[in-house]
């Protein structure tokens, strides 16, 4: 699939897959994650989960309350 754009200065065209500059089997380089779950402590996953649950309750208390 490829398409032109005509500009009154200049003129290019754009083809599927422009963009990607190795080849097919090499992969792409790995890049830091600057957050993850799996890097947290134990107890540091529980409270998470514990403040989520909390915050999930608080919601549904809200909305079921008498009005």
């Amino acid at each position: 699939m490829t398409h032109r754009h005509f500009h009154p200065a200049h003129s290019h065209g754009h083809a599927a897959g422009d963009g990607h500059h190795h080849g097919p089997l090499a992969p792409h380089p790995a890049q830091a994650a600057p957050w993850s779950i799996l890097r947290m402590s134990l107890a540091g996953r529980l409270g998470a989960a514990v403040a989520v649950c909390a915050v999930m309750w608080l919601i549904v208390a809200l909305a079921m309350r008498p009005s």
